[in-house]
């Protein structure tokens, strides 16, 4: 074990002894600071030290070609000021690299809502068309919470809603809550926590007239899709989400009883909705199946979507914006301007609470000032 004062002019003229393939150089200034010259010309630093096992340990420090001697020696001093603290740089390089990359957590995060998460797909194109291009191949340990915050930023900037890159950020932050639960190295610190964003007010609302519900079933009436009448119709009707009414079975449909079986809602629970007679005698009419809206390409799945035809007959009978879901909102509103009480509109559409429901007490409110009018109007209307 050869020992010499290691220096740069040292390190251009030392050889490897002959009939060797490599030969260490031990400093004596810098306690296990080696130089290493192999029989093919090359040269290394390293730093070997005992951890606190008593186990020999080598930090490789770089090659001669490519670092100074005097950094090189640096390097060594710094390290092994790490080694008498009760550092193991040695054992922190291979822990640094157990830690995973975010794509095998969004691995385990994707599993995991697989087996319980009705949105999966949702949540599947978030993760692969958003968060892995930008996160991926990056170490959890290397995600910074200012880099996420600026990333969040730019996904802004480039034209996405604001209630998607909430929704972006509500996912990726899952993941690392997750992984914190499951005991994964590198989610010990969230980086998405503490992100301030401004809130997003995405319920927007939109209700139709009466009129406006006859000039789109008008209009649906004459579309190429020959269900697209009674789906709309029934959406009015039943104030049912959308998902909920086209995966309907008919086995779950008591016209007897006037009710349509949810057996899985947004919310997680079953419920009964209840038919009024012109949904009753809406239903009648329809073919009967295994569902009450079948798949023209495959009748043994049911229809997954309308957008073509809905957004046609929509155009058509000039209500262009309209989304779907404000049938939803649109049955809602009929049903409370007819005077019934936002508990009983909330069973009706299956709110999980109360709170739902209030975001329309401004049209309940609308009956209460209707119906002081009229009564002060009749109080107004006694001869004199």
């Amino acid at each position: 074990m050869p020992r010499a004062k290691l220096s740069a002019s040292f390190v251009l003229s030392a050889q490897c002894i002959e009939g060797r393939k490599k030969t260490d150089y031990y400093d004596t200034e810098t306690k296990g600071f080696v130089l290493e010259v192999r029989s093919t010309g090359g040269r290394s630093y390293y730093l070997r030290y005992p951890n606190a096992a008593g186990q020999q340990k080598q930090k490789w420090i770089g090659r001669a070609e490519d670092i100074t001697f005097a950094a090189a020696r640096k390097r060594a001093q710094r390290l092994r000021s790490e080694v008498t603290l009760g550092g193991d740089p040695v054992a922190e390089k291979a822990q640094a690299k157990a830690v995973p990359k975010y794509a095998e957590l969004a691995a385990m995060h994707l599993a995991d809502a697989q087996l319980h998460q009705r949105s999966y797909d949702t949540l599947e194109m978030y993760v692969r068309r958003h968060i892995l291009p930008r996160w991926g191949k990056v170490r959890l340990t290397d995600i910074d919470g200012r880099a996420v915050a600026q990333w969040l930023a730019d996904k802004r900037a480039e034209g996405l809603a604001p209630a998607t890159v909430v929704k972006i950020k509500a996912i990726f932050g899952r993941s690392f809550e997750l992984g914190l639960r499951w005991g994964i190295a590198g989610c010990e610190r969230n980086p998405v926590r503490g992100i301030q964003m401004k809130a997003v007010d995405n319920a927007r609302q939109r209700y139709v007239t009466a009129e406006e519900a006859e000039r789109l079933i008008a209009a649906a009436d004459t579309s190429r899709n020959p269900q697209l009448s009674a789906i709309v119709s029934l959406l009015l009707l039943t104030g049912m989400r959308v998902s909920e009414l086209l995966s309907a079975r008919w086995a779950n449909v008591d016209l007897e009883r006037r009710t349509l079986f949810v057996p899985m809602s947004k919310t997680g629970r079953s419920r009964f909705v209840p038919l009024a007679q012109a949904a009753v005698d809406e239903i009648r009419q329809m073919p009967r199946g295994e569902f009450l809206f079948p798949n023209p390409r495959h009748p043994a799945k049911h229809l997954t979507t309308i957008k073509h035809g809905w957004q046609t007959a929509r155009d058509a009978a000039g209500l262009p914006g309209l989304r779907i879901h404000d049938l939803r909102h649109s049955a809602a509103s009929f049903m409370v301007n007819s005077g019934v009480d936002l508990f009983a509109v909330g069973k009706v559409l299956g709110h999980a609470n109360v709170a739902s429901s209030a975001r329309y007490s401004h049209l309940a409110q609308d009956t209460l000032l209707a119906a002081v009018e009229a009564g002060a109007a009749k109080q107004q209307a006694r001869p004199a």
